[in-house]
């Protein structure tokens, strides 16, 4: 039987992290699952799924944490598959509008009043073709419980997207 080990890492980017990772999967007959890595403001930070045996778990566990001593922060936890709801919707959302402080914060306080959960959230910045202001974009995956009222949770990201002056799009 196989158990779900879902990790964290950061550290200061450089080659070789991934091939770390991947080495130390292997070594304990560990599949690589799913992931998304990334280089930041110098930084190398992911997450990622594996499956590993189960007689194996607290010795892969045991050797992640020890990359630490190459520089590597990782959390490394078992994971149970969460339940899906049958009747789950599934939304995405998208938003460009003139960059400031709070708009994360504004949208995803309407989105959990909802119940809605963020599964994915992509954002970046990038100056404006014409104006050159910074542009604030962003793309979520959202699952939408089947007792929230669409009509209300549209209605209320359009007031907020009239209130940031940013464009809101919510599509199944």
């Amino acid at each position: 039987m196989n158990a779900l080990i879902v990790l964290t890492v950061i550290s200061d980017d450089r080659p070789g992290i991934v091939e770390m990772l991947s080495n130390t999967l292997a070594e304990h007959q560990g599949n690589w699952i799913e992931s998304s890595m990334l280089s930041l403001a110098g930084k190398f930070a992911g997450i990622l799924q594996a499956s590993v045996p189960e007689t194996h778990v607290d010795a892969l566990i045991a050797d992640l944490l020890a990359l630490q001593s190459s520089g590597l922060q990782i959390i490394a936890e078992r994971s149970f598959a969460s339940e899906n709801i049958d009747d789950a919707r599934e939304f995405s959302l998208e938003l460009i509008g003139q960059d400031r402080p709070g708009i994360v914060r504004d949208i995803t306080r309407i989105l959990a009043k909802h119940g809605v959960n963020v599964v994915e959230l992509d954002t970046e910045c990038q100056s404006a073709s014409m104006s050159g202001e910074m542009l604030f974009m962003a793309n979520a995956r959202l699952i939408v419980p089947p007792e929230a009222s669409m009509e209300l949770l549209q209605e209320e990201l359009e007031t907020l997207a009239n209130e940031l002056m940013v464009d809101i799009n919510l599509e199944q």
